[in-house]
């Protein structure tokens, strides 16, 4: 369906038709924000008429759902069945369903107590000066003219998140293809080629990460997987299977997301040179720039959730055994949460926003991308006077993690 879609009110509009654009044409992807308001403003809970599928576009509703107890992940069996909707495929099996992402309580709870030891808001900021370092390493190379996504943002959230892990130095190029092809997994209409690549790549990560852990139980260190290792609740303790396969979530959610973030801010303020300004000079709001960058522009568009009980959302019932998706780009510019949410604010203070999801499910390492992004920025500014983006963005074809794959720059 690639064809014109009203994406305004009145006795033309398609909510259904506009949907589908959203989620299988790749055209809508540089800019989803005018579909996402006609939803918000015509069709904010709508249930699409060839599912059992809600989808919400408002900021509460969203929110309330999210968080709500009764509403978690689906079984493997109900995710298969909602891709088949879209496209008419089928999503291959995992050969684990021991991650946080495809668990609910209380066996999502355990896992989650014993991973966030390692994300702990003290071990996050003790990498500031890594990440710093790394970041200047890769600035040097730049130079003044290049691939901004290729020479930074892909290479810097990969190499900090292996940092974390314990991935030696020496692996971490062979790692980075791997896990872009892994990171496919999480859309909902990937092609059956490029699940077949992520499970391909699974496997490989998984009989890599299994060496690892050996080496780590034999000699631990100071990272990730060690923590992981000796995590342990009343003697409750991780097994390797349950380490590999959160690892391997870890480098998928916050590896690909750090990367769009990072390309999101260039983007954002190249486009707003009046914001750029503003922040050159008052560097005191670097933090609120990033925030107002996750909200304006998230890397992660989508969330969804399966409802295990019957609820109530903006006067819809929705039934046990019903799927909802969170329109997270559009929740976050919902005119109920802040005043002017279409313009870019660098100074915006107090900002609401679903970025990195809400509930027990929220991002675990959304104090790692923030600090990611803050360091990126300050060192940005640091080195370049002027910032220019040099030919337009190519961009990924995803909705779900959406960014650009390409971003040339040049710098004075």
């Amino acid at each position: 369906m690639t064809g014109h879609v009203p994406i305004e009110a009145g006795d033309g509009f398609d909510a259904d038709a506009l949907i589908m654009k959203l989620l299988i044409d790749k055209s809508v992807i540089p800019d989803p924000y005018p579909y996402y308001r006609a939803l918000r403003e015509n069709a904010p809970v709508h249930k699409a008429e060839w599912s059992n599928l809600w989808i919400l576009s408002s900021y509460h509703d969203a929110r309330a759902v999210l968080r709500d107890p009764r509403c978690g992940n689906p079984t493997p069996e109900a995710f298969e069945q909602g891709r088949s909707v879209i496209d008419g495929s089928r999503r291959p099996r995992s050969r684990d369903s021991l991650s946080m992402l495809n668990l609910n309580p209380p066996d999502h709870t355990r896992i989650r107590g014993l991973v966030s030891r390692a994300f702990t808001p003290r071990r996050v900021e003790r990498m500031r000066p890594e990440v710093a370092a790394m970041a200047d390493g890769l600035l040097e190379e730049l130079g003044s003219s290049g691939d901004l996504v290729g020479s930074l943002a892909f290479p810097l959230p990969a190499n900090v998140i292996s940092a974390m892990v314990g991935v030696p130095t020496r692996d971490r190029d062979w790692l980075r293809p791997q896990v872009a092809d892994l990171t496919v997994g999480l859309e909902p209409t990937a092609s059956d080629d490029e699940l077949n690549d992520a499970e391909t790549a699974s496997e490989h990560l998984s009989d890599y990460l299994t060496d690892l852990i050996a080496q780590r139980r034999a000699e631990p260190q100071d990272d990730l997987l060690s923590v992981l290792i000796s995590a342990g609740d009343d003697g409750d303790m991780l097994t390797d299977a349950e380490i590999i396969t959160n690892t391997l979530l870890i480098y998928a959610a916050g590896f690909e997301t750090t990367t769009h973030l990072i390309g999101n801010i260039m983007r954002s303020l190249v486009a707003h040179p009046d914001q750029h300004e503003r922040l050159r000079r008052d560097r005191g709001l670097v933090r609120t720039a990033v925030e107002e960058v996750v909200r304006f522009d998230p890397p992660v568009q989508i969330d969804g959730r399966f409802v295990h009980a019957d609820i109530e959302i903006g006067g819809h019932r929705i039934s046990a055994g019903e799927s909802v998706l969170t329109l997270l780009g559009a929740a976050n510019r919902d005119p109920a949460i802040c005043d002017d949410p279409e313009s870019f604010d660098v100074g915006r203070s107090n900002t609401q926003l679903l970025s990195f999801g809400s509930g027990i499910h929220f991002c675990l390492g959304a104090a790692l991308a923030r600090l990611e992004a803050q360091v990126v920025l300050e060192r940005l500014l640091d080195r370049y006077n002027e910032w220019e983006i040099t030919a337009e963005p190519t961009w990924r074809s995803r909705i779900t993690l959406r960014g650009v794959e390409r971003l040339d720059v040049a710098f004075a």
